[in-house]
């Protein structure tokens, strides 16, 4: 929680600072949304690539039917995503898939979303994620008695394997370590990837 707190601060402080007028954006003659965009791709670049050995040996060691939770997760969150957007008139149905396909990876995907639709969507979208997260960290005990242990792992989404990892594995058990691992790896691959299709739907 205290990352996502920090981001929180970021955010606030570069709005303040963005009105204030401290810092012309503008005059810099640069994209810095893209610049950070293309950094941050290329992070995501570096750490799935530097851990895919690693990765490979504990999906062998999964039960073949838990492979199916990052589908399970992804399908099921754009479904809910579906059914909320019916009481969000002004909302289109490809916005409010694009927010919910960031699984709780609200760096990606509100800069994504920024880029393509505009600030107002893309702190949204922060918004929505960064509280999937803290709904995670706060609610897995809760999640865990009423919906079974792979409830934590799947309302984790992409921080299934970093953020939320260590309750995930108090709650859940250690031996869930590993699902929930590859768990975030997958649903994490998959964020560049629906985020951009859904902003691209008119």
């Amino acid at each position: 929680m205290r990352g996502s707190l920090i981001i929180v601060g970021f955010f606030i402080a570069g709005a303040l600072v963005g009105y204030s007028g401290l810092l012309d954006v503008g005059s810099l003659g640069v994209d810095i949304s893209m610049l950070a965009l293309s950094a941050l791709i290329f992070c995501v670049g570096l750490g799935i690539g530097h851990n895919i050995s690693e990765l490979k040996m504990s999906i062998r060691s999964l039960e073949p039917r838990l492979l199916l939770l990052p589908l399970t997760t992804i399908v099921g969150t754009l479904a809910g995503c579906l059914a909320v957007g019916l009481f969000l008139p002004e909302r289109s149905s490809a916005d409010v898939l694009a927010i919910g396909s960031g699984f709780g990876y609200y760096s990606l995907s509100s800069i994504f979303i920024t880029e393509y639709r505009g600030v107002e969507l893309g702190t949204i979208a922060l918004l929505a994620n960064i509280s999937r997260e803290i709904i995670t960290l706060l609610c897995a005990p809760l999640l865990c008695r009423v919906f079974g242990p792979l409830a934590p792992v799947s309302s984790g989404g992409a921080t299934s394997m970093d953020t939320t990892l260590p309750i995930i594995t108090s709650v859940s058990g250690k031996r869930f370590a590993v699902l929930s691992v590859y768990h975030g790896f997958v649903v994490d691959l998959s964020v560049p990837f629906l985020v951009t299709l859904f902003c691209s739907v008119a």
